[in-house]
C-alpha cells in the first residue's frame, strides 16, 4: 500500500511539472528550459514506479550508495546557491551611484516584456530620486526580437520621463557575460555603479560585474513574476553552476 502511495505521489508531482513546463512554455520567452521541467517530471515518474514495482531493491549496493551520494550532493549545492541568491533578492543598493546599468530582457512589439518592465520601472525609480545618475540600458537585439532590448529600454524610460541625456545605450550584448563587458567601457575608472535586474538574477549578475573589473558595485533588486519564479530560481542554480565551473 505504502509502494502505491509512493507512486501515486510522484505521478501526481510529474503532472505538476508537464503543467507547469506549459506554461513556462506560454511565456514565449524563446528559451528551451520549459524541457526541464519535462525532464523533472519523467524523473519523478520513473522514481516512483521503481519504487511501486520494487526495482531498487534489484539495485546493486555499490549502485545504490554512488546515487545517494550524487543526490545529496546535489540537493547540498542546490541550497546552498539557492540561499545565496536569497541573500540578495532584498537588496536596494545604495543613493547617488555614478551609474546604474539596466540588464536587458526579452522586448516585444508592443514593449517590454513583464521581467524587463520591473527592471525598468525599479529604474525610473532610483533615477528620479538620484538625478546625478547615468543609466546605461543593456542589451542587444535576440532572434524572436523586433529590435535591440537597448533601443526598448531606452524609450520606455524617456517615456516616463527620464532625459535622454542620461541614458546610455549598449546595444551589443546577448548575454550577462557582455553585458557586463561592454558596459564597462562606457562607464569612468572608478566609477560607483549599481546593476538593476529581477530579485532572482542579482546574486550571478554582480559576481560577473566584479569578474570583469566592475569592483565598486552594488546591486538594485526589481521584482519577479511569483508564478514563474520556481524556473527561474531552478534556472539561476543551473547557471551558477555552469558560471563556477
Amino acid at each position: 500500500m505504502k509502494k502505491k502511495i509512493t507512486f501515486l505521489i510522484f505521478t501526481v508531482l510529474a503532472l505538476l511539472c508537464v503543467v507547469y513546463s506549459g506554461m513556462v512554455l506560454a511565456t514565449g520567452s524563446g528559451t528551451s528550459f520549459f524541457l526541464v521541467w519535462i525532464g523533472l517530471a519523467v524523473l519523478f515518474f520513473l522514481f516512483g514506479y521503481s519504487v511501486w514495482k520494487s526495482f531498487w531493491k534489484k539495485v546493486p549496493r555499490l549502485v545504490k550508495g554512488i546515487c545517494i551520494v550524487v543526490v545529496a550532493a546535489g540537493f547540498t549545492a542546490f541550497f546552498i546557491v539557492e540561499g545565496c541568491i536569497i541573500s540578495q533578492m532584498h537588496e536596494k543598493g545604495e543613493a547617488g551611484l555614478d551609474y546604474i546599468i539596466v540588464l536587458g530582457a526579452q522586448v516585444r512589439e508592443s514593449g517590454p516584456s513583464a521581467a524587463l518592465k520591473y527592471r525598468l520601472d525599479e529604474a525610473v525609480e532610483y533615477l528620479e530620486d538620484n538625478p546625478k545618475t547615468i543609466c546605461i540600458v543593456s542589451g542587444g537585439q535576440g532572434a524572436n526580437e523586433p529590435y535591440s532590448e537597448a533601443e526598448g529600454m531606452a524609450q520606455y524610460l524617456k517615456e516616463q520621463g527620464i532625459d535622454a541625456s542620461r541614458i546610455l545605450l549598449e546595444d551589443k550584448s546577448l548575454n550577462t557575460e557582455q553585458n557586463m563587458e561592454y558596459s564597462k567601457a562606457l562607464i569612468k575608472d572608478g566609477a560607483s555603479v549599481g546593476i538593476i535586474t529581477n530579485d532572482f538574477h542579482l546574486f550571478r549578475a554582480k559576481q560577473i560585474a566584479r569578474k570583469y573589473g566592475l569592483d565598486n558595485v552594488c546591486g538594485i533588486a526589481a521584482k519577479s513574476t511569483p508564478v514563474y519564479l520556481p524556473n527561474n530560481m531552478l534556472r539561476e542554480f543551473l547557471a551558477e553552476i555552469k558560471f563556477l565551473l
